[in-house]
């Protein structure tokens, strides 16, 4: 059997009855790390002796019939940004090779650990999680699977987590969101992804690009798959994820914005979806949002995000900034240039601007916002190497819609909603601040009404 494309849940019945071991789950996550054609530049590590080692403590436990938790035995991989005792924390950079191994688990991998998880390896990514295109020049950068012959983007910043899990090197991934890095590679590469409100999942031992909105959250094949990790993740037990109905739900569409840049394959995909939605009983309603227009403008110093990368940044620039990617280093260095007031008036137009969008979803009586997740299907590598005028137009076009939903501090997930053998294509629910398990329900009830109307 293949990891590809079986949830999580599958995985779970398979150990439990005892048709696979872990031990034979890990190895096929294992050789997949090692032999596929995007092997290298998906993993920067893969931990090939301690994830066996792992597998056969799980297979002994389940023998001995020890209850075991739901993930125990499943491979999963972690994005290059998550402390493991013993393990370099590059963060997809070479400037951090020298840096010492870290000395105790992030609170991520420890949860991961406590719940039987076999952690594959530490999967590559953007440089320091700063584009959301995935490229990195220094570990390579994997090739979407989506169309591998013209060797297109995989979206990051968590780009090596969404191949491993396309690939079958995990069943599973976790990556990091700041500005949509779990949703726009799993919206490129066809697979589901969550961002939970970013307090939600604990960032200690995590390396930060901006401790305002850093978010964890899973790259995974189903729904149900996110809600499961999300619970080991967040520490919530929970109930079983149970789809709500759709009947009368009202979801908001905002017109202002999203659909700018829109070529014609998401378009298709997005006007399907809504039909299909609508179909099954939900109440679609576009609204206008004139806060999303007005995010540019709040951001035009570089936001939350190059305020707080540089200063975490800022020593390290002065004496390791030739090993930086200078498409990354550049970033970064915008916020050199802001000032204490600057970022206090960032924090009040925060403030103001989050106010204004609940305002405007409580006068549309919906709590839910409806968009694709990016714009536009995966470009091809080439393209965005070649030209840093595209490269930089690109990235944000890709970041747009999902930062959308980072600056409202809200929580996410991307659904593919394309058609078996098209391009991917995401769609992006959202909801405000602490909505996670609504949304995750009413995600669930999505995939079931999108699953049903291919």
């Amino acid at each position: 059997m293949s990891l590809l494309p079986k949830t999580l849940g599958y995985w779970r019945a398979e150990l439990d009855s005892g048709r696979i071991s872990s031990r034979d789950l890990t190895e096929q996550a294992l050789d997949a790390a090692i032999t596929s054609s995007e092997a290298s530049s998906t993993f920067v590590a893969v931990h090939a002796a301690t994830a066996r080692a792992t597998a056969n403590a799980i297979d002994a436990l389940r023998a001995a019939k020890v209850p075991l938790p739901p993930l125990a035995g499943i491979p999963i991989s972690v994005k290059d940004l998550f402390d493991e005792a013993g393990q370099i924390t590059r963060a997809g950079s070479r400037v951090l090779n020298g840096a010492a191994p870290a000395t105790t688990d992030s609170v991520v991998v420890q949860r991961l650990r406590a719940a039987g998880t076999v952690v594959i390896g530490r999967t590559n990514m953007t440089e320091f999680a700063y584009s959301g295109l995935g490229l990195n020049p220094h570990y390579g950068t994997p090739r979407n699977p989506w169309d591998r012959a013209t060797g297109r983007i995989p979206g990051g910043s968590s780009s090596g987590a969404a191949v491993s899990v396309t690939d079958g090197m995990a069943a599973a991934a976790i990556g990091t969101d700041t500005g949509g890095s779990v949703r726009i590679p799993s919206a490129l590469c066809g697979l589901t992804g969550f961002k939970p409100t970013a307090q939600r999942v604990p960032t200690e031992g995590v390396l930060p690009l901006s401790f305002t909105l850093d978010s964890i959250g899973p790259l995974a094949r189903s729904v149900a798959c996110c809600a499961q990790l999300d619970a080991v993740l967040s520490a919530r037990a929970g109930a079983a994820l149970r789809p709500v109905s759709l009947a009368d739900r009202c979801i908001a569409v905002p017109r202002t914005l999203v659909f700018e840049g829109m070529d014609a394959t998401v378009a298709a995909a997005f006007d399907a979806a809504c039909r299909t939605l609508s179909a099954a009983g939900a109440h679609l309603v576009e609204i206008d949002m004139p806060e999303f227009a007005e995010l540019g403008h709040i951001n035009r110093l570089g936001g939350f995000i190059a305020a707080e990368a540089w200063a975490w940044h800022a020593r390290l620039l002065q004496t390791g900034e030739a090993e930086y990617d200078p498409r990354v280093s550049v970033r970064i260095r915008r916020g050199a240039a802001m000032t204490a007031a600057d970022y206090l008036t960032l924090l009040g137009d925060r403030r103001r601007w989050i106010a204004g969008v609940h305002q405007r979803l409580l006068d549309a009586n919906s709590d839910t916002l409806l968009m694709p997740t990016v714009p536009v299907v995966a470009p091809p590598i080439a393209l965005l190497q070649d030209s840093e005028e595209l490269y930089g137009a690109t990235n944000l076009l890709m970041l747009r819609n999902p930062t959308l939903i980072n600056f409202l501090d809200g929580c996410a997930l991307s659904l593919p909603c394309h058609k078996p053998g098209e391009a991917p294509v995401g769609l992006m629910l959202a909801g405000v601040h602490g909505q996670d398990e609504r949304l995750l329900s009413l995600g669930a009830a999505v995939e079931v009404a999108l699953a049903r109307g291919t």
